[in-house]
């Protein structure tokens, strides 16, 4: 359901910028290829925010959903890893819109290390990690590393006090019970995007 939420705040975010005031669940499932019911319950689960006959209001329901998802508030990132995929990431501008600050970039290659910045984000040496953050409140570490240094670069964040991650590397990561961990793998999406397309083709075909 945290995924929907965060799917609702996206779409409400777009009809605030179109000047749209109200919108139905029926058009909100529409944008988002849901159904009207399941939108209605969604939001049911954290009070009552629509008005019958009427719909929602879109400003008034996106602040209700941002403060449901905590991006009320300004959420303070660091990036580890500015690799191919690092720079990209820090290149993407979106993040700003959805109340997300990246505050630093890590690297071990020195071309990204000390004085260099990336879209405007200071890049450090990964072996200042602990002096950089010391003091910070970081609320999410993105880590994007090769594999085999993914647990020693987990546990100086989980040690540094960060409480969630966004795992781009291609592996599973052990972090304490009160860690969150959220994986990004690219392979494992395209394998199942495969599937999808090979099973509509044999359809077609019977």
């Amino acid at each position: 359901m945290i995924k929907r939420l965060s799917l609702y705040s996206r779409i409400l975010q777009s009809f605030e910028f179109q000047g749209i005031e109200k919108i139905s669940s029926a058009e909100v499932a529409r944008r988002l290829g849901l159904n009207s019911a399941q939108v209605r319950k969604d939001l049911a689960c954290f009070g009552q925010f629509g008005i019958p006959g009427f719909g929602y209001h879109v400003n008034d329901l996106r602040k209700q959903v941002r403060g449901i998802l905590k991006t009320d508030r300004e959420m303070r990132v660091i990036l580890v890893g500015v690799g191919n995929l690092g720079t990209a990431l820090l290149s993407y501008r979106g993040f700003l819109k959805q109340g997300f600050t990246m505050l630093f970039g890590f690297d071990v290659n020195p071309r990204s290390a000390e004085g260099r910045t990336r879209s405007n984000v200071p890049i450090y040496d990964i072996r200042d990690l602990e002096s950089k953050i010391e003091g910070q409140r970081i609320d999410i570490a993105v880590l994007a590393v090769p594999v085999e240094v993914a647990q020693e670069v987990t546990n100086r964040l989980v040690k540094c006090g960060v409480l969630a991650i966004l795992n781009f590397v291609p592996m599973r990561i052990e972090v304490p019970a009160h860690i969150q961990v959220r994986y990004v793998d690219f392979s494992l999406e395209l394998e199942s995007l495969a599937y999808y397309v090979q099973d509509r083709e044999k359809a077609k075909r019977e």
